[in-house]
């Protein structure tokens, strides 16, 4: 069975894409809005893990939107809901049998609950999957360390793939470069630079 696994080169995507592979043709894939070439760093975690990659371009309104609502909200939580949700939307229409996540179980954004599966299930004729639902972050955290090699650090150091940096440029570009700031809190980020 075919499974499309929205891909951000960090260790949870990661860690999604290796408990499905038993049962489903992973392939990874970054959705982006083409406005940066972060994507390529997906590309490469995807080569180490020997998994099969693609990209899909996302529609621009919808980042810029985000963005907006980012700057608006003095938070990043709606504006990476929407962009996510939108990505599912968008691989959800391939010809696959399956899309996954890889989302936590204590993740605060972006999330989908019951009912937005069942209506992503029911309207494209595909199961959505969220491996790590059940999992909290320190169980990752653990079951990261025996599997993957993992680079950890704040958000502006590490190399990532995820809405993020393409969503950091638009609000630097339409609201100057302390907008970032005032959106987002100091995070750390991850990237999986292979197996262990």
């Amino acid at each position: 069975m075919e499974l499309a696994l929205l891909y951000s080169g960090g260790k949870d995507s990661s860690l999604a894409a290796l408990l499905l592979d038993s049962f489903y043709d992973v392939r990874l894939v970054t959705a982006h809005f083409g406005i940066t070439d972060d994507w390529e760093h997906a590309e490469r975690a995807a080569e180490t893990l020997g998994f099969p990659f693609e990209t899909v371009e996302l529609d621009r309104d919808v980042a810029e939107s985000a963005a907006a609502e980012m700057y608006d909200d003095g938070y990043p939580r709606n504006g990476i809901q929407a962009v996510h949700e939108h990505a599912l939307e968008a691989v959800a229409a391939w010809d696959v049998d399956a899309i996954a996540d890889g989302t936590r179980r204590d993740d605060r954004v972006p999330t989908i609950s019951r009912a937005q599966a069942q209506s992503l299930e029911d309207r494209h004729d595909v199961d959505y999957l969220a491996p790590l639902s059940g999992f909290g972050r320190h169980a990752v955290d653990r079951v990261v360390e025996t599997a993957l090699d993992v680079q950890t650090g704040p958000s502006e150091e590490i190399p990532r793939a995820d809405y993020e940096g393409e969503l950091r440029v638009l609000l630097t570009e339409e609201f100057g470069s302390a907008a970032v700031g005032d959106v987002f809190p100091p995070h750390t980020q991850t990237y999986v630079r292979g197996r262990q």
